[in-house]
């Protein structure tokens, strides 16, 4: 069957920096929504027309992958307003109530950045926002998408879920 929407395709692939070190390998396949939410626009159309057992090599600058790198969604906000065991790499669903900044986005995902005695530094961007990236993919099966999948628009496996747990969302295509 050839990729054409909608159907889903089952995937592998590794992802590496424009240096090439690898960022991240999904070795066993996962299937993906082709034509809705799940993957990012220039992956669905280097996937267009391909089969299985097809291989791709995409270049991706960060306005077609996870977008620049935003110094906007980073900010300060109090200590005593985390819990106590606090360290960098710790993801937060939004700021903690209490907190300070103004205009930031309140569904957004912040990552801790620093812990001080006074004050934590949080991150809005994606982690691999203002990257160039470097995807090998290998198609592992194409089908048809069922009725259920196609009003979904998705499978329940974004490209973004995969890579760090944060859903697929339109922002990020």
């Amino acid at each position: 069957m050839i990729i054409a929407s909608p159907c889903v395709v089952s995937l592998t692939w590794k992802l590496a920096d424009a240096q090439n070190n690898p960022i991240d390998e999904l070795a066993e396949p996962v299937e993906f929504f082709y034509g809705g939410d799940d993957l990012l626009a220039k992956v669905e159309e280097a996937l267009a027309g391909h089969a299985e057992g097809d291989e791709l090599h995409l270049h991706l600058e960060p306005e077609h992958a996870f977008g620049d790198y935003d110094p906007e969604l980073v900010c300060f906000e109090a200590r005593k307003l985390f819990p106590e065991t606090l360290e960098p790499g710790m993801a937060f669903e939004g700021l903690p109530p209490g907190a300070v900044t103004e205009g930031m986005p309140a569904d957004q995902l912040y990552v801790v950045t620093e812990v001080y005695p006074s004050h934590v530094v949080l991150d809005g961007n994606h982690p691999l926002a203002g990257m160039a990236l470097r995807l090998h993919i290998k198609v592992r099966g194409v089908r048809e998408a069922s009725d259920d999948e196609t009003e979904a628009r998705s499978v329940g496996a974004g490209f973004v879920s995969v890579l760090d747990g944060r859903p697929a969302g339109d922002a990020l295509h």
